[in-house]
C-alpha cells in the first residue's frame, strides 16, 4: 500500500557515508511498496546538475561564501521546483543527498552577514518545504576525510580545505541539531553500515508511528 509523502535528508560533513546509507534506505523504501525519488544537492535537475560542477570543483578558494550561497540557493530553487514538491504532492517518498542545512553548515556560521543572507533565501526558496526527518552522520574529520579521499571523483572541492575547516563543520552540524531535535537526529557514522541503517530505520520508524518504516 502506498504511504504518505516525506522527505527525508541526510546531512554531515565529508566521508560519512550518506551516499551507502541513502541505498540502503531506497532498498528497504521500495520493498515495502513505496515510490521513492533519490536526488541530491546540489543537483537534482539539469541546471542544478550544471550549478553543482561549479561548486564542486576546481581549486578550494575558487569562490567565496556568499557567491557560493546564492550559487547553492539557485540550483535549490530550482531543485524544489521540478523535483521535490512535485514529489511530494504525488505521494512519494523524497531522499534528498543533502538539503538547506548543509548551507547553514557550511557557509551559514562564517558571519551576521552570510546568515542573514541565507534566511531571507531559505525563507523565500524553501518555504513550507521542510524535510520531516534530516539524518545527521557524525564521524571524526580525519576518518571521514580518508573516506572521501578515497573515491575516484574530480568533486574534492571541499575536501580540499583545511582540517580547521572541517572540525568546524562537524561542530555546526552538531549545533544545528541541537537546535531542531525534533526535526534533526544524530547518528554515529563510525558503527557498521548495517547498524547505521537501523539506527536510521527506527528514527523513521518513531517519525511515521508505525513499527515497519
Amino acid at each position: 500500500m502506498q504511504k504518505s509523502p516525506l522527505f527525508i535528508t541526510l546531512e554531515g560533513g565529508e566521508g560519512t557515508g550518506k551516499s551507502t546509507l541513502i541505498r540502503s534506505l531506497n532498498d528497504y523504501f521500495v520493498s515495502n511498496g513505496n515510490q521513492v525519488i533519490l536526488t541530491r544537492e546540489p543537483g537534482g535537475t539539469e541546471g542544478a546538475e550544471a550549478i553543482r560542477d561549479l561548486l564542486v570543483k576546481g581549486s578550494a578558494n575558487r569562490w567565496n561564501a556568499m557567491s557560493e550561497i546564492c550559487l547553492f540557493y539557485a540550483a535549490r530553487e530550482d531543485h524544489i521546483t521540478r523535483v521535490i514538491k512535485p514529489a511530494l504532492s504525488d505521494g512519494k517518498i523524497v531522499i534528498s543527498d543533502r538539503f538547506f542545512d548543509s548551507t547553514r553548515a557550511y557557509q551559514g556560521e562564517l558571519g551576521f552577514h552570510e546568515n542573514n543572507v541565507i534566511n531571507c533565501l531559505e525563507a523565500n526558496i524553501v518555504g513550507q518545504c521542510l524535510p520531516n526527518l534530516t539524518l545527521i552522520l557524525d564521524i571524526d574529520v580525519n576518518i571521514g576525510l580518508a573516506r572521501a579521499n578515497s573515491r575516484n571523483d574530480d568533486e574534492g572541492r571541499f575536501e580540499a580545505k583545511k582540517i580547521e575547516f572541517h572540525e568546524k563543520l562537524r561542530q555546526n552540524f552538531l549545533n544545528i541539531a541541537k537546535k531542531e531535535p525534533l526535526r534533526c537526529k544524530v547518528i554515529d557514522a563510525s558503527q557498521s553500515k548495517d547498524d547505521v541503517f537501523n539506527e536510521a530505520i527506527k528514527h523513521i520508524a518513531s517519525l511515521r508511528g508505525d513499527k515497519n518504516g
